[in-house]
């Protein structure tokens, strides 16, 4: 519960600074420097999203392989017990 309240709290502390104080009368207007601070952002976050999908994909090639492995040494292990 405490969590929701403080995230409501956040998100509308967020909308309030964004807000230009010429257009609402109320706001910090910091929505240019939000947006600046997102398009420089942007890059590194891409950067490291595709680096943690790479070794995603690497693991799951793995874990594939692993699973034909056992998959055919179940069905050697069936063969021998008939």
């Amino acid at each position: 519960m405490v969590a929701l309240f403080v995230g409501v709290i956040l998100m509308a502390f967020t909308v309030f600074a964004a807000l230009p104080p010429e257009t609402f009368g109320f706001g910090l207007g910091w929505g240019a420097d939000i947006l600046l601070f997102l398009r420089g952002c942007m890059p590194i976050l891409s950067a490291f999203v595709g680096l943690i999908s790479v070794f995603i994909g690497i693991a799951d090639l793995k874990d594939k392989e692993e699973a034909k492995r056992e998959e055919a040494a179940a069905k050697a292990g069936a063969n021998k017990g008939d």
